[in-house]
């Protein structure tokens, strides 16, 4: 199926299923998708494998330079972004100024369109590093993916690097106190001859145990919607997405958006 690639720096304003009007930020090569995981699902298609150097990574003062002309142009068209998003061609947190680069994005965002929020999707390996959980710390959004609650099914939905470790990554995601908000993709279908389904009772029940110690400030579930490189997959639909929504609102009191 197609998949696609974001061909510049700032993209959009694109209207987001969960967020709004949505400027977008790629901190990632324009030629191929980087990422640590290698999502059966992602909309940019499979993971490159080989090696990147340090010059396929925008640099920070080329991000900031960017951002500052696209919000500047916004602001004479009285085009106001609901909120900034990094995302993108894989994992924005893997950039080595990502830290550096967030501080940018508040000094653009306060002088330019200070109403307007400050995301990052995350898949949520690198929140172990001091400097990349400090910088989600000053942001409005801090959305981080946990997938499955099992590590057989998050291995073969996510692909993610080895010594991946989901109770590692609960531990980190604790030390935020609430200050995040949990995504999960819902999918069913086939993938490499093996069925997968993250929306059975034995997912969803486990998943909501995680959420249960986690205690994020908000849930974000979702199904697919757009081309996935692998052919076999399927959306949730909005009924069993709602079932879930309420079981999780039912058993931690936790707010649920839900998007098909």
């Amino acid at each position: 199926m197609a998949t696609f690639l974001f061909d510049k720096i700032i993209f959009g304003p694109v209207r987001s299923r969960r967020l709004g009007i949505s400027l977008g930020i790629n901190l990632l090569p324009l030629e191929n998708k980087f990422c640590n995981f290698d999502c059966i699902y992602c909309e940019c298609g499979r993971t490159f494998k080989g090696k990147l150097n340090a010059s396929s990574f925008h640099g920070r003062e080329e991000v900031r330079k960017a951002l500052v002309k696209k919000l500047s142009e916004m602001k004479a068209e009285n085009n106001p972004p609901d909120v900034i998003t990094f995302a993108g061609n894989g994992e924005p947190t893997i950039h080595k100024d990502f830290s550096e680069i967030i501080d940018d994005t508040i000094l653009s965002r306060d002088e330019i369109f200070p109403q307007a929020r400050i995301a990052v999707l995350s898949n949520a390996t690198m929140i172990g590093n001091k400097k990349v959980f400090d910088a989600l710390l000053k942001i409005d959004d801090n959305i981080l993916k946990l997938d499955s609650a099992i590590p057989e099914t998050v291995n073969l939905i996510d692909n993610p690097p080895k010594g991946y470790s989901i109770r590692k990554i609960v531990e980190n995601m604790k030390k935020f106190e609430g200050k995040f908000i949990l995504q999960t993709m819902f999918l069913s279908g086939e993938y490499s001859g093996k069925s997968v389904n993250n929306s059975t009772d034995r997912e969803v029940n486990a998943w909501i145990d995680i959420i249960k110690e986690i205690k994020p400030e908000k849930i974000m579930i979702y199904t697919i919607a757009r081309d996935t490189p692998s052919p076999g997959l399927q959306k949730i639909s909005m009924e069993k997405l709602n079932e879930i929504a309420e079981k999780v609102k039912t058993e931690t009191g936790i707010s649920v958006s839900v998007s098909g």
